[in-house]
């Protein structure tokens, strides 16, 4: 078995280069050699399943068998951990599921050869980053993965805005993997050594300047590619012109490859999450991220940079709890992540099954749509309620988790910051779910324009994927037990245990160890008053610090100098005169980015900011890309 993770990226590389040979005379041909790649890439990672999550084994392979000597590592070696399995198992299955639904989804496009060329790629470098114990191997798939999501992201290049979001996507991402390259090479002129494993036996031992830097650059670059705050604008952007097929690739993968690289840089190279400097940085970022970028969703028209801003603020979920260094919080973090990745990758998929249909993804021109889609509008819902936290589905278990976690280090640490935390996390969810009231009124319901008279249920090859998201949400929210025992407790043992990393990788025989946690209260009902509680105080919040920026009363409208006495001047805001005199007898469709224009109104301060800071101007995104970067290796020289 030590050759299955090899295998499994080799399968996906060679994929890309035989579908890219054999795509060109017959595309059926070249959809089966793709489906073929996936295939085996997912049936590698599920056969490592018993030996690394349930036998605690740690799979390594030496690439042209150059394994370490006298305990020092010369080659490039792929390391599988149950931490790296487990987002290897979310790379395959997103990977999978979206190359399903590509099938049928792009079956109009041109050069599809290119597309999933491209595709396999992607997926290739993803999984490969994930299964690497090599940090520059893992900046060489960091490239890959970069340059494959850019030309993907511009591949429907007649989109408006395609090449402009491609060109930011290659401008901000080149800065995160600068940044990645930089901090590898001040470790390495420190610690003459490339082999993660090794780094992680070294690094706790040693402290200078250079080595504070070299971590600072780390975060910053895989930040990056987890689009954390500040780098939010560049997945919208992204996002509202790639395929959605691609959509969920880089929403639920390429910000997985973040992810585990803030968990690997934290947890196992430095292991300096116990400091609380890294702590409130960790958790800092992602606390900012999920508030922001869901605050920022209630003004996007477009279905999928709706749902771009949502993804990040998910993320900064699994960043927040992660950053938290506890067990719970890992946990959590890692349930998370495996959640956003189904109920993000069903709704970009179900974005794309309306945008298939209509032709369409303008929150204010559609509506109505349960009518001739009901399917995918059933689909929808289950998507929603899974992102809000509701229950049964799986957002609710994971975000429940997450609020454990925090009132715990709260607990433990005596520290009002890690409540207020919760606290954001609870009005994060409130104004997702509110969020995704909008967008089911503005697609879904309401009037249907007649324009849509025809439109019907996206083909079944298409659903059937997304039936799948849709199974694995409800079933991972009924029975979060099962994923806790068999795939949480060894990863997130992973996760702590460095020492079990560096001694597997070079040879030694220290076993990983499972994190002692429980997954307490999701369906007591004393902690489901305390959570409507805490629900109600979140609320409270929102409201009287609304209050503060209350728009104006408006006086009634003068009478206008007319003939007629019964005619007036339409009042300066016209908004408000619906509410004043009476709705007019026809019908008026309220448009996805009206629904909430009075929480927008009273907001309007706080929504100006952040219409200016969301310029679409490269060369902004880059200059918040740089401060960040300056203010986090600030903060490392004088905290960490």
């Amino acid at each position: 078995m030590s050759n299955f993770p090899i295998l499994a990226v080799m399968a996906l590389f060679m994929g890309a280069f035989i579908n890219s040979l054999t795509g060109r005379r017959s595309r059926r041909v070249g959809n089966i050699v793709v489906f073929i790649a996936m295939a085996i890439a997912l049936c590698l990672m599920l056969a490592l399943i018993p030996p690394v999550f349930i036998e605690g084994q740690v799979i390594t392979y030496w690439m042209g068998g150059w394994a370490p000597e006298a305990g020092w590592a010369y080659g490039i070696g792929l390391e599988v951990d149950a931490l790296s399995l487990f987002f290897g198992l979310i790379v395959t299955i997103a990977v999978m599921v979206s190359g399903v639904y590509s099938f049928t989804y792009m079956a109009k496009d041109d050069s599809q050869v290119n597309f999933y060329t491209l595709f396999l790629m992607l997926s290739g470098s993803v999984l490969g980053l994930v299964l690497s114990g090599d940090l520059f191997n893992i900046f060489v798939m960091v490239e890959i993965m970069t340059f494959s999501a850019v030309a993907l992201t511009a591949f429907r290049n007649d989109y408006e805005g395609a090449l402009e979001g491609a060109f930011k996507y290659l401008v901000v991402g080149s800065i995160g993997s600068m940044c990645i390259l930089v901090g590898t090479a001040l470790i390495y002129a420190n610690l003459h050594t490339l082999n993660m494993a090794q780094m992680a036996a070294m690094l706790p031992t040693q402290h200078n300047t250079v080595l504070v830097l070299a971590f600072g650059f780390l975060f910053v670059g895989f930040a990056t590619k987890a689009f954390l705050f500040p780098f939010q604008p560049l997945a919208a952007d992204a996002h509202a012109v790639a395929p959605a097929s691609i959509s969920l690739m880089i929403s639920g993968v390429l910000t997985k490859c973040g992810v585990y690289g803030i968990i690997r840089l934290c947890y196992g190279l430095f292991q300096n999450i116990d400091t609380a400097a890294v702590q409130y940085l960790v958790t800092g970022f992602g606390c900012v991220t999920m508030f922001v970028c869901v605050t920022m969703a209630f003004n996007q028209h477009n279905f999928k940079r709706l749902l771009a801003f949502h993804s990040i603020s998910q993320v900064g979920y699994v960043i927040t709890a992660v950053g938290l260094g506890s067990a719970l919080g890992v946990s959590a973090g890692l349930f998370h992540a495996v959640n956003h990745t189904l109920f993000k990758g069903l709704l970009f998929l179900v974005a794309g099954a309306v945008q298939h249909e209509t032709g369409s993804l303008d929150l204010d021109g559609l509506g109505g749509l349960s009518k001739k889609m009901p399917r995918t509008c059933l689909l929808f819902l289950v998507g929603a309620a899974s992102i809000s936290g509701l229950p049964p589905f799986n957002g609710f278990a994971s975000k429940w988790m997450i609020y454990q976690a925090c009132f715990a280090k709260a607990g433990e640490s005596g520290n009002f910051f890690y409540v207020l935390v919760c606290v954001v996390a609870l009005i994060t969810s409130v104004l997702t779910l509110a969020s995704f009231v909008k967008v089911a009124q503005s697609v879904f319901y309401g009037q249907l324009p007649a324009r849509y008279n025809d439109v019907h249920d996206c083909p079944a090859a298409m659903r059937a994927p997304i039936w799948v998201l849709a199974a694995l949400c409800a079933l991972l929210g009924v029975f979060p037990g099962f994923i806790t025992r068999f795939f949480l407790k060894p990863a997130t043992g992973a996760a702590l245990d460095a020492t079990a990393y560096a001694d597997q990788m070079l040879g030694g025989s220290h076993a990983a160890s499972a994190a002692d946690f429980q997954l307490l209260g999701n369906w007591s009902p004393l902690v489901w008053v305390v959570l409507l509680l805490v629900v109600c105080c979140a609320v409270t919040i929102v409201a009287v610090s609304a209050k503060k920026g209350m728009a104006p009363v408006l006086e009634p409208a003068p009478l206008a100098p007319t003939d007629r006495e019964d005619v007036c001047v339409a009042p300066e805001n016209a908004k408000y005169e619906p509410f004043f005199s009476g709705e007019e007898s026809e019908y008026s469709q309220v448009g996805g980015s009206d629904l909430f224009w009075g929480f927008k109104e009273n907001w309007r301060k706080y929504f100006s900011f952040w219409h200016r800071w969301h310029s679409g101007i490269v060369n902004d995104y880059a200059l918040y890309g740089v401060v960040a970067l300056a203010a986090v290796l600030l903060y490392c020289l004088l905290f960490v």
